[in-house]
């Protein structure tokens, strides 16, 4: 036989079955593309010369990751159908008397055109809008894009490489099926697997278990800590049991449906039913596939959205003056109004001698400590810290003396000695009392704000403000150490001002903290942190803009994912059902009947999985909430809100797939009524 005729049959197949394979060659461009976009704006001029370009190249790098894994997955999926469609042929081959290495020949060529065309068609594609894409993603993170073309050969040879090894792992896929597969078997085999499938009520139990005990996990958690520990398995645990779910419990609640006379023996539910549970094993993990696509696509867009859109709200909170600077004292003796005075008086020198107006001041002094609760006792004995057990029971505490609380949140709190008034974040507290160690203080105030106070927007853990009378009753944790003779109070003193026309970006926080390096009390150990709120922004911008984006890309990757998976579902049932819709129609069912029903099958079906993913997104928002804090959100009622438009725009795509998808099914099922 002429090796060229393998070749030639391969080509041939792919011709005259374009309506299968037309979507996996997009596919397979769009994943290609997707991967040198993001390679081509990992050397993009845009990063390196924009502030906090460093953050979005690490964004970026992440998402290559997870579009290359995706892509194999994805691919490997859309293959394996095709295979499945193709098989037939193959064994009209093997009868013609081809045999099985000639048929893995078929199948090889085919591959290699496939691969070809898809990195072929993948690279051209993304580097015709890798220039786009840096544009949108200068627009995002409000940078410059230059005139420069974003593709050059490092990225060329990356994506190509890449694509190559993805290819691969899709080419030795298709070669060992054939090989396992039985020749004749080939010819039967789009009939395999379409027997009614039994229900298996331990399968649907166990994914119903997996689904609640991941619901529980997210509603519970309450420290941010353990959301970000814990996320990962609630994730696993939601994907095993949504599949386990779809595969076997929707057989059994289409059981339970047939056995229901008044519900089942109706013309609409009687097509619909019968067919879903005639194919609802195969297609469950179809349905399955979908319903997770779908679900991170709604947490990854709404919590980029909502970082991305909050951004200056968070901004503001974690640097709410212009210029911050925080000094570290050594106890809490250094906070002398003589010390304070010297210091405060530095920093206005600073000010003045660079002809900047102030506009805004705000000082105070602040107390942190990091202990484990059990009841109303917090331990701070070192030991705890390396006990990964007491993670769970770990909290913050910050001291704020009355006299400064009352001025910076322009109160008139009052307070005794041992009294104490208290505002938590990322948790509760619902005890009357609080002890450190040996000191207890009586909650008298429950505050239901607090002034924006920067060294608590990445806590991990729940953070408790007390507002106590003065610093004198910290003097038994003041002389506490840890392992190694740090003190284990950290004791600050808090300088923010805002400064008008003044070019911050030229105004570091060392600049306010040279001056003190004379002082008698900074060669006692004093330590500075702060930051000027325009370099700042430009870190959270890059950051959350590249968030952002990558959650667009990859959402746009998902959503496509998705369609693909229904296409193809659809266009697997309509095959299957044109013979049976004909059969109906000679057995007295009317057209207006069937497509009644078919009606009815197709809308069950195809939003069952988005009514899954909404109730996914519902539960787990909790959880997604606890993580959001760690990068400084604070707005609930934002996220919220953020959430909900969210799946509201997904919900219309979904739809207008649903409306694509769906002309495809009608269309072939059509032919025969």
């Amino acid at each position: 036989m002429k090796r060229s005729l393998y070749p030639r049959l391969a080509w041939t197949g792919i011709v005259k079955n374009k309506v299968l394979y037309l979507p996996y060659i997009v596919s397979c461009i769009g994943s290609v593309a997707v991967l040198h976009v993001l390679q081509c704006l990992s050397y993009s001029t845009l990063l390196k010369e924009m502030r906090g370009g460093r953050s979005t190249e690490a964004i970026l790098s992440l998402g290559k990751i997870v579009i290359a894994l995706f892509s194999v997955i994805f691919l490997l999926y859309a293959s394996s159908f095709l295979l499945k469609r193709r098989f037939r042929e193959f064994g009209l081959y093997y009868v013609l008397g081809m045999d099985k290495k000639g048929i893995c020949a078929v199948a090889a060529w085919e591959s290699l055109i496939l691969a070809g065309i898809g990195i072929g068609g993948g690279l051209l594609t993304g580097a015709l809008f890798s220039k786009a894409a840096e544009l949108v993603l200068a627009r995002l993170v409000q940078g410059e894009a230059g005139f420069r073309p974003s593709f050059t050969l490092e990225s060329f040879t990356f994506t190509f490489s890449v694509s190559l090894v993805i290819f691969f792992i899709v080419f030795l896929r298709s070669i060992v099926t054939v090989l396992r597969t039985d020749p004749i078997g080939l010819l039967k085999s789009e009939s395999t697997g379409e027997k009614p499938p039994r229900s298996n009520p331990i399968l649907a139990i166990s994914g119903l278990l997996c689904i609640v005990t991941a619901y529980v996990m997210a509603v519970s958690i309450e420290s941010p800590l353990n959301a970000l520990l814990f996320f990962f398995v609630a994730v696993i645990l939601v994907i095993i049991g949504t599949y386990l779910l779809f595969i076997a419990g929707s057989v059994a609640l289409c059981r339970l449906l047939k056995k229901n006379k008044k519900y089942y023996y109706r013309k609409d539910h009687f097509v619909s039913v019968s067919s879903m549970l005639f194919r609802m094993k195969r297609n469950g993990a179809g349905l399955a596939s979908v319903c997770i696509l779908s679900t991170m696509v709604l947490v990854m867009i709404s919590s980029t959205s909502a970082l991305y859109f909050g951004k200056e709200d968070n901004l503001r909170r974690s640097y709410p003056n212009d210029v911050t600077v925080s000094l570290m004292m050594d106890g809490t003796e250094s906070l002398t109004e003589e010390n304070l005075t010297a210091i405060r008086s530095s920093y206005e020198k600073v000010i003045a001698d660079r002809g900047i107006e102030p506009t805004a001041v705000r000082e105070y002094t602040y107390s942190g400590i990091s202990g484990t609760l059990s009841g109303n006792h917090i331990s701070v004995r070192p030991s705890d810290f390396y006990d990964p057990s007491a993670l769970d029971a770990l909290r913050t505490l910050f001291f704020f003396p009355l006299t400064d609380y009352n001025r910076v949140a322009d109160d008139d709190l009052t307070l005794g000695k041992g009294e104490a008034a208290i505002y938590v974040i990322s948790g509760k507290y619902e005890q009357d009392t609080i002890r450190v160690e040996n000191t207890e203080w009586k909650l008298v105030t429950r505050l239901s704000s607090f002034f924006p106070f920067e060294d608590t927007e990445l806590s991990l853990n729940p953070t408790y403000f007390l507002v106590i009378p003065d610093n004198s009753e910290l003097n038994e944790l003041n002389g506490m150490r840890d392992d190694y003779g740090n003190p284990m109070l950290d004791v600050r003193y808090y300088y923010g001002v805002d400064m008008k026309d003044a070019d911050l970006e030229a105004f570091s926080v060392s600049d306010m903290t040279e001056p003190l390096q004379s002082m008698e009390l900074f060669r006692d150990g004093m330590g500075y942190s702060g930051g000027n709120i325009a370099d700042a922004r430009g870190d959270f911008i890059a950051s959350f803009g590249g968030l952002f984006f990558i959650g667009l890309l990859l959402s746009a990757v998902f959503i496509a994912a998705a369609a693909m998976i229904v296409y193809y579902k659809q266009l697997t049932e309509g095959f299957e059902d044109q013979a049976r819709f004909g059969i109906m129609q000679k057995v007295g069912m009317t057209k207006e009947d069937i497509r009644a029903g078919i009606r009815s099958q197709t809308r069950t079906v195809f939003f069952a999985p988005l009514l899954f993913a909404g109730v996914h997104l519902s539960f787990a928002f909790p959880m997604v909430w606890k993580l959001l804090m760690l990068f400084g959100l604070r707005d609930m009622t934002f996220a919220i809100l953020t959430t909900l438009i969210a799946f509201g725009v997904f919900c219309l795509f979904y739809a207008l797939i649903y409306r694509l998808t769906a002309r495809t099914y009608y269309k072939i099922v059509s032919e025969s009524l």
